[in-house]
């Protein structure tokens, strides 16, 4: 029974391989049910769903838990696509058999519920009724949510905005239309419309009771798009954890935590990460819910950079199973590693390749080939000697960087002390300069940029470029 089961699972996770999926062999650090539990709403399953594709130790707890957060909704797609990977990977579960009759039951009523709205969203235009058209479209669009149809949801909250006439209701129109995007990841949607959040004649308080919200959501839409110091700056600037958990339909404290001390790693250098993560008495509270992140900056910042790498390392499959962030894993971990090794390079002017090996190989293997990528790439301004094997910095020349520097001084007092020579000459011949340009037929007689340029004699002649001042 154990052998077949463990063929079902290797077949599931082959043809998840097969299809370009993350697989997670190494046995994650969280607790499924207190992982999840930090969640509400539809994200609640997504993130069960990610679990049981990815992760070989979890995968029939979760996808268990997400048939089971499947059948408390009324989205059929999602009960389907979880039945479809555990009638896979675990035939013999109880949850692999399809339920039939609540899959009909839940269509019918689905349909009949969203034939209710829409008749009575028609009966509200023909009210003429603001406020009850307004309700009409968000009732329908969080039904369209609810049942998966995304594109139709957006819709309809798009149509609330006509008749959004407070600043709540505007609030209420940008949250909706935000929670589609993000569930379609449509992040450059998502970062157009969080701006308009928050509403300029906003009182202080309802700002900072809303810009939790704002920062998390422009924190996933620039991690989206791959931008990890925007990114990694908006997530340190949330704020209130206690207000941040009224979002956890999107993202939870921890995940904050999470995002911002691991962005912040990948594109801030040490007295940043110093400022805006180990002395920030906002986002210490969230590190406060994940230690092993600020021991990780910690580390960082005192020049322990294994120690970092290996703290780092040992969470890499909880990471993975993250539906944000396991897209960038590798390249934050990569951006992470080249930093500590330029850093750990960085006082001396040559270093074994043994030394190096210690600190970050693998036991085992060798860093030679990784830092012949850097150094080929610009990360690392260095030259390997492979007779003494060692790394050596590559020094600048300060002689021709400061003949250089002389040079280009050089020319920058010429152009001013010409610059300055033609304002005088123009100005001895009492010149004047125009501010609107008049176009010259065919001399072409005109200095560029400058406008027209006349005499103030009575012929009002054109100052020809040609001649000099004086004459």
């Amino acid at each position: 029974m154990a052998t077949n089961q463990q063929n079902h699972l290797l077949a599931f996770f082959t043809a998840m391989d097969n299809q370009g999926g993350i697989i997670v062999r190494d046995a994650p650090k969280l607790d499924l049910d207190l992982y999840i539990s930090n969640y509400k709403g539809r994200t609640r399953f997504e993130r069960l769903l990610v679990i049981g594709q990815c992760s070989v130790t979890l995968c029939l707890d979760a996808l268990k838990a997400a048939i089971v957060e499947a059948k408390k909704g009324k989205d059929v797609q999602r009960y389907r696509d979880a039945w479809e990977c555990i009638r896979t990977a675990a035939p013999a579960e109880p949850e692999a058999i399809w339920d039939d009759a609540w899959v009909n039951a839940t269509e019918r009523a689905n349909k009949l519920e969203t034939q209710r709205l829409e008749a009575e969203l028609k009966g509200y235009k023909n009210n003429l009724v603001k406020e009850s058209i307004r309700i009409g479209h968000r009732d329908l669009g969080e039904h369209l949510e609810s049942i998966g149809d995304l594109n139709g949801a957006a819709d309809a909250y798009l149509k609330m905005r006509p008749d959004a006439s407070t600043q709540s209701h505007i609030l209420d129109v940008g949250k909706h239309i935000i929670s589609t995007m993000l569930q379609k990841r449509d992040w450059p949607g998502a970062l157009a419309n969080i701006n308009k959040v928050l509403v300029a004649n906003m009182s202080p308080e309802e700002q900072n009771a809303e810009q939790p919200y704002q920062k998390m959501v422009s924190g996933l839409a620039y991690l989206g798009t791959e931008k990890y110091h925007e990114a990694a700056r908006s997530f340190l600037e949330v704020g209130d954890p206690i207000v941040c958990q009224r979002y956890n339909d999107v993202v939870s404290s921890n995940d904050i935590a999470t995002y911002g001390g691991l962005l912040a790693l990948a594109s801030m250098d040490r007295l940043e990460l110093q400022i805006r993560v180990l002395d920030n008495s906002a986002f210490r509270n969230y590190l406060e819910l994940e230690p092993h992140i600020r021991k990780a900056v910690s580390m960082f910042v005192n020049g322990r950079y294994s120690a970092c790498l290996a703290i780092l390392e040992s969470y890499r499959a909880d990471y993975l199973l993250d539906i944000y962030l396991q897209k960038h894993v590798a390249s934050l971990f990569s951006l992470i590693r080249s930093k500590c090794i330029v850093q750990y390079f960085l006082p001396f002017s040559c270093v074994t390749l043994d030394s190096m090996n210690t600190a970050f190989a693998k036991p085992g293997e060798s860093l030679e080939d990784e830092l012949i990528s850097m150094i080929k790439s610009g990360v690392l301004k260095a030259r390997i000697n492979t007779i003494d094997k060692l790394l050596v910095a590559v020094s600048n020349n300060a002689r021709v960087a400061m003949q250089t520097q002389g040079i280009e001084a050089a020319r920058n007092y010429e152009r001013e002390a010409l610059e300055r020579i033609r304002r005088m000459s123009l100005a001895a011949a009492d010149l004047e300069v125009r501010g609107q340009s008049r176009k010259i037929g065919s001399t072409g007689g005109n200095l560029a940029g400058v406008g027209d340029i006349w005499s103030d004699d009575s012929n009002r002649r054109l100052y020809n470029p040609g001649e000099t001042a004086s004459s």
